[in-house]
């Protein structure tokens, strides 16, 4: 089974530590959990490895936000990897800060770059695991808010709610989206 690990975020040295790129660091903590490490490949940073007899494929594209579909549907085609088997990793306004949601499916939500995937995939039907960035933010304020830095307090709590986020990841390649929901859903 080959499965392909999206985290979603922007490229550059000004995105770093942005709450709008949460994706890359849940999927770097995949990957430091697996010894494994990202190289430059063709619309993203790419790392394999395998985990219980499963194979992933780990990106982390480099086309920027609102264009993400491109490098997932480059990946998906060249790995050969079913929609099912693709999870996205992203951030999320409507969520409280920490909380981690997973489904199946379902709507872009306002996310540019989940709307990307979904119009160049042609469904939006490929699980995704959102990490609550909240909403703390004035009127009009929004895309300040999700490029913004994370604060002081909210660096401290991100490592452990990303040790959860790649607990649910294994659960996702080992026991199925349902499992995995099962987990990642609940209150820590």
């Amino acid at each position: 089974m080959k499965y392909l690990i999206v985290g979603l975020g922007n490229i550059g040295d000004e995105y770093v530590d942005t709450r709008h790129n949460i994706g890359f660091v849940m999927v770097d903590a995949l990957a430091t959990s697996l010894n494994a490490t990202f190289s430059p490949d063709r619309y993203a940073s790419v790392a394999y490895a395998s985990y219980k007899g499963r194979q992933l494929v780990m990106i982390k594209p480099s086309t920027y936000m609102n264009l993400s579909g491109k490098a997932v549907h480059y990946w998906m085609q060249k790995e050969k990897i079913a929609i099912e088997n693709v999870l996205v990793l992203v951030d999320d306004l409507a969520l409280p800060f920490g909380t981690l949601r997973m489904k199946g499916k379902g709507s872009a939500g306002g996310h540019n770059g989940l709307k990307n995937i979904q119009e160049l995939l042609g469904s939006d039907a490929y699980p995704r695991m959102r990490f609550g960035v909240g909403n703390n933010f004035a009127k009009g304020q929004q895309i300040d808010f999700v490029l913004g830095k994370w604060t002081a307090e909210e660096k401290t709590q991100i490592p452990p709610i990303t040790e959860k986020s790649t607990t649910a990841i294994y659960t996702f390649l080992t026991m199925g989206i349902e499992k995995a929901m099962t987990f990642a859903n609940q209150k820590s």
